[in-house]
C-alpha cells in the first residue's frame, strides 16, 4: 500500500471574494437602516414636541418648540445676536474650549505617565491629585472669574481643571498597564528609560489616552459655557444667560442646538484622528 498523503485544503477562491462582498452589503444595510432610524426618531421627537406645544399641553412659554428655536437659529444667523454676529460667539467659546482642552490634555498626559512610571512621584503626589479630583470643579469658576476677570482666562482655567483629570488618570492607568515583558526586551536591547517612556511606553498608552480626548472635549466645552455664563463679555454662555434673564426659552435651546453642532463636529474631527493613529487596529476592535 502507498502511504497515504495529507493534502492541504482547497480554498475556493471563487467564494471568498463572495463571502466579503455579502458581509459588506450587509454593513451597508445595517449603516442605512441605523441611520434611517436615528432620523426617524429625531422627526418624531420633534414633531411630538411641536405638536404638544401648539396643542397647550405642554407650556411653550417655558418648553418653547422646535419653530421658535429654528427660527431663532435663523436670526442669529442672518442677523446676529446682540453681542455681535453668531460666528464670533462660537469663535469665542470654541477657542476658550480648545485652549483649555489643549493645556488639560498636555498636564494630564506628561503628570499621568511621570507618575504611572515613577513609583515615588506617584506616591508622594497621589493624595493630593486625589483631594483635588474630589472638588466639585465646576464651584471653581466663581473663583476664576476673581481671579481673571471677564476675559477668556478664566474660561480656559475653568476647562482645564475638567479636561485633567480624566486625561491624567486614563494616562496613568495606561503607563501602569505597559507589557512588562516589552520594558523588560527594550532594556535588555540597551534602550534607557527615555527611549522606553518614549517608544514602549507613550504608544502602549496611546489607546488609553484617545479615550479619555472625546470625554475631556465635551467637559472643555461645559467649563467654557459655565464660566461665560457666570460672567463675560461674549460667547455662547453669555447668550444662554441673556436668553434666560429674558425669558426667551428658544433662545436657551438654540444656544444649545448650536453646543450640540459643535461638539459633535469635534468629535467626528477625533474619531477621524484616531482612526488614522490607530488603523493598525482591526475593524471589529473598535466594539
Amino acid at each position: 500500500m502507498s502511504p497515504e498523503v495529507l493534502q492541504p485544503p482547497v480554498v475556493d477562491t471563487a467564494k471568498t471574494p463572495g463571502r466579503a462582498q455579502t458581509r459588506a452589503r450587509a454593513a451597508r444595510r445595517r449603516r442605512v437602516l441605523v441611520n434611517a432610524a436615528r432620523v426617524v426618531l429625531l422627526v418624531a421627537v420633534l414633531g411630538l414636541w411641536e405638536a404638544l406645544s401648539r396643542a397647550k399641553v405642554i407650556d411653550p412659554f417655558n418648553f418653547s418648540m422646535p419653530s421658535k428655536i429654528w427660527d431663532q437659529i435663523h436670526v442669529w444667523v442672518t442677523h446676529g445676536t446682540a453681542l455681535g454676529s453668531l460666528g464670533e460667539q462660537i469663535w469665542y467659546t470654541l477657542y476658550e474650549a480648545l485652549l483649555g482642552w489643549g493645556l488639560g490634555v498636555v498636564t494630564g498626559v506628561l503628570l499621568g505617565i511621570a507618575l504611572g512610571r515613577i513609583r515615588l512621584l506617584a506616591e508622594i503626589l497621589g493624595p493630593y491629585i486625589k483631594v483635588l479630583n474630589s472638588i466639585p470643579r465646576i464651584v471653581l469658576a466663581p473663583i476664576f472669574l476673581i481671579w481673571f476677570g471677564l476675559g477668556p482666562s478664566s474660561k480656559v482655567a475653568s476647562a482645564v481643571v475638567l479636561v485633567f483629570f480624566p486625561v491624567f488618570f486614563n494616562a496613568f492607568q495606561g503607563a501602569r498597564e505597559v507589557d512588562r515583558n516589552l520594558v523588560a526586551n527594550a532594556r535588555i536591547l540597551g534602550a534607557s528609560d527615555r527611549r522606553v517612556t518614549l517608544q514602549v511606553v507613550v504608544p502602549s498608552a496611546t489607546s488609553w489616552i484617545f479615550t479619555s480626548l472625546h470625554v475631556s472635549f465635551g467637559f472643555a466645552l461645559i467649563g467654557a459655557i459655565v464660566g461665560e455664563y457666570i460672567g463675560a463679555t461674549k460667547g455662547i454662555g453669555l447668550l444662554v444667560a441673556q436668553s434666560q434673564n429674558t425669558f426667551n426659552a428658544a433662545g436657551v435651546y438654540a444656544a444649545m442646538v448650536i453646543l450640540a453642532v459643535v461638539a459633535l463636529v469635534a468629535e467626528g474631527l477625533l474619531t477621524f484622528a484616531e482612526r488614522r493613529v490607530f488603523r493598525w487596529k482591526p475593524a471589529g476592535s473598535d466594539s
